[in-house]
């Protein structure tokens, strides 16, 4: 029997993600730009399918061309008389959707692989057996022996993703390893270049090893081009090794991207709007990380818009050395209500960062007031939605001239709806009270995580003129009480520094400073809540982070002892902070639950959270700012890895309890988005129901238009780079 967490269960939650309504109240302008900037982004989300594993795309394909041929309920019919029982058709269908959800065959929270489950005959029986194989047998046949042993190999490498034996990874080509990694990151730093959208191949040639760095470009030249006043192309010789850089990679996608945000333009509100999508649209024509920035400098200073978006290589979560993002674009139509409360707090800002328990100096010398809204998601193209997002992730950009803050509130309003039976791990008296303030107190965490969290901290940098941006004979390190001596040079940035803890290491600063924060109350204020509500707001967030500690060990990998993901690390590493700050402000105990087998409790003392909580978070959370501002990598990971380390020795034995989080998790949620459609002079939205059908139903409608095309590229794209990955 294969552990279930390789499977996803047919009764998987599934919820569409309502947006109707802020769609309906857009001008027919905002609709024309909405659809355009949802159609570039879907588009470019394609990409991530081959940024996940060598298998995804030619799976994707092969589920479309089923689908498009075929609806799930007239495949239903044909999977009866193939001989598959309704649980295992049932199945088929959740992995469909699984796959669509992730774009790709790898959970998006988590890394790890999921297979069908269902028997790989009766698949085949199914594929054989549609309307698709009738009219192309020999097409499907290939397209199926391509994929189909990867589909299902759960062999140790292929579990999870990964670098070198640790996992699977398409960023970098099969035979690199970390030293790789740290090679190629030295090279890009000596050429300025950012790895943000880049993959790394390597090849043996005469004994030599050479690398080859791929942009993603819709351009394929190598030379420069319109536009560019010297190509970043070319050989190059680095530490007695051979690079090359060239562009082109996801070219075909890429091409679409920039239609689509061409077509935009015509529709933008105002010069901020226009000018940021010509800068994204040169920086994914040419592969230009520059032209991203410089369209994120734009986007920056379009305060308050109606349509909110985001395009590019954004979050490094996948990257197993932490420095390639993946591709992710949303379109969203702001909540006036709750971008209210959000914009209170944003005025509160500069009175609550003083409260941070860092010295002054340790603090952007100004803070630059970003905006912070409410969306309702309109399109989410990814591998995976998040409740909130802190953008650019530029550092540069972050700290001098500003960033945005979004919450998604149409994604909070399904994402965290709890049934009290499925609420594990917490004491009877405890359930309902959490259920109750489980969306309000994670309102304000989203909104302290991102504003006050990624917003928050000061990077200390010489530049490459030698200049300082700190005062390096009196700015004293709070924890050694000397001299600040180390700090960020030239073109070193936080993530290329911290590289593969940076992600998770910044989450749980983040998650710290909402923790910290949240004890304040005039922030409860802001979003409504005062007296005993306030008190319960305060508690149930506290509780909500010690019991995501616990339910973290489900992303930890024992056999390569490494995390799969950057927030459930962080806050295993807040759980055990909190366990040691000792005086049984947090209780975790192993039980036997009603049913026979094992089970886990975790309690918090609520009357020692502003003392013995507070002051142990208040320490952490200095070390944690100290170490990332002075550029402090060794101590910062060694803080880090003590932590997140997981051992059956000590007070308590969290690989045990990891089988016990194992055995009574549930499976995330998926989210069905609308389609938005030109007819006529206007733009038409789509819904789907939320199920497997409509999640499925969504996708063979959104690339309608040119979907063999789409196809046919997607096909290449992967067959291009399949000895890489031997």
């Amino acid at each position: 029997m294969v552990d279930s967490q390789y499977y996803l269960p047919n009764d998987i939650g599934i919820s569409a993600l309502d947006c109707g309504e802020a769609f309906r109240l857009l001008s027919p302008q905002e609709k024309m730009y909405a659809h355009y900037l949802s159609r570039a982004a879907w588009y470019g989300g394609l990409a991530v399918l081959l940024q996940t594993s060598p298998e995804s795309a030619n799976i994707y394909v092969l589920l479309q061309r089923l689908f498009r041929k075929q609806t799930p309920s007239q495949l239903a019919q044909v999977a009866t008389a193939a001989g598959l029982s309704s649980e295992e058709y049932q199945a088929f269908l959740v992995y469909a959707a699984g796959l669509y959800a992730n774009m790709g065959n790898y959970k998006s929270f988590g890394d790890t692989k999921f297979i069908p489950n269902l028997p790989k005959d009766k698949l085949k029986a199914l594929v054989w057996a549609s309307q698709a194989f009738q009219e192309q047998p020999a097409e499907m046949e290939a397209l199926w022996e391509s994929c189909s042993c990867r589909l299902y190999s759960l062999e140790d490498k292929q579990k999870q993703l990964g670098l070198g034996d640790k996992g699977i990874t398409t960023y970098f080509s099969g035979n690199c390893c970390l030293e790789d990694a740290e090679l190629a990151q030295k090279f890009l730093d000596s050429k300025k270049l950012s790895a943000y959208n880049t993959r790394l191949f390597k090849r043996e040639n005469g004994g030599k090893a050479c690398y080859e760095v791929r942009l993603a470009s819709a351009v394929q030249k190598d030379c420069a081009v319109d536009g560019e006043c010297e190509s970043c192309c070319g050989s190059f010789n680095f530490e007695d090794k051979e690079f090359s850089v060239k562009r082109g990679d996801y070219a075909p996608l890429m091409e679409k991207v920039c239609y689509n945000l061409q077509q935009a333009q015509a529709y933008a509100a105002n010069e901020n709007q226009r000018k940021m999508l010509e800068e994204y649209g040169r920086s994914f024509t040419l592969g230009s990380v520059d032209a991203h920035k410089e369209g994120s400098r734009y986007w920056i200073k379009d305060k308050g818009p109606i349509v909110e978006s985001y395009i590019g290589f954004i979050e490094s979560y996948r990257d197993p050395f932490g420095s390639r993002g993946e591709f992710e674009g949303f379109v969203a139509v702001v909540n006036k209500a709750m971008s209210e409360r959000f914009g209170k707090l944003v005025s509160s800002a500069e009175v609550l960062l003083p409260e941070l328990p860092w010295p002054k100096e340790f603090e952007k010398d100004t803070f630059l007031k970003p905006d912070f809204t409410s969306l309702d998601v309109l399109t989410f193209a990814g591998s995976g939605i998040p409740a909130g997002i802190n953008i650019p992730n530029y550092d540069d950009i972050r700290q001098s001239e500003g960033f945005k803050n979004v919450s998604l509130g149409n994604v909070l309003a399904v994402a965290y709806a709890t049934q009290k039976e499925k609420l594990t791990f917490l004491e009877e008296n405890d359930k309902e009270l959490f259920i109750k303030w489980k969306g309000p107190s994670f309102e304000v965490q989203v909104g302290l995580h991102e504003l006050l969290g990624h917003g928050s901290g000061k990077l200390f940098v010489q530049d490459d003129k030698g200049k300082f941006n700190f005062d390096q004979n009196k700015v004293v390190n709070p924890e050694t009480g000397e001299l600040v001596s180390s700090w960020y040079q030239g073109s070193e940035t936080w993530d290329s520094k911290f590289s593969t803890i940076a992600s998770s290491y910044e989450e749980c600063r983040a998650e710290c400073v909402g923790l910290y924060l949240c004890l304040n109350k005039s922030v409860l204020s802001i979003f409504g809540h005062e007296g005993q509500d306030a008190e319960d707001v305060v508690y149930i967030n506290w509780l909500s982070m010690v019991r995501a500690g616990l339910l973290g060990l489900e992303f930890y990998t024992p056999e390569s002892k490494s995390w799969r993901q950057a927030h459930m690390q962080a806050r295993f590493v807040i759980l055990r902070v909190l366990l040691e700050a000792g005086e049984d402000l947090v209780g975790l105990e192993e039980v036997t639950g009603q049913d026979g087998k094992p089970d886990a409790r975790i309690t918090l003392d609520r009357s020692k959270i502003h003392t013995v909580g507070k002051n142990a978070i208040h320490r952490f959370l200095c070390k944690l700012q100290v170490f990332k501002s002075t550029a402090d990598v060794e101590g910062g990971r060694a803080l880090y890895d003590s932590y997140s380390s997981v051992s059956n020795s000590g007070a308590h034995n969290f690989l045990r309890l990891r089988e016990t989080v194992l055995l009574r998790k549930e499976a995330r949620k998926m989210f069905v988005q609308a389609n938005t459609k030109i007819n006529g002079d206007s733009v038409e939205l789509v819904e789907y129901e939320g199920s497997a059908e409509g999640l499925i139903s969504s996708f063979t409608e959104r690339f309608q238009d040119d979907a063999e095309q789409v196809e046919a590229d997607l096909l290449e794209l992967s067959k291009r780079d399949t000895q890489c990955w031997c």
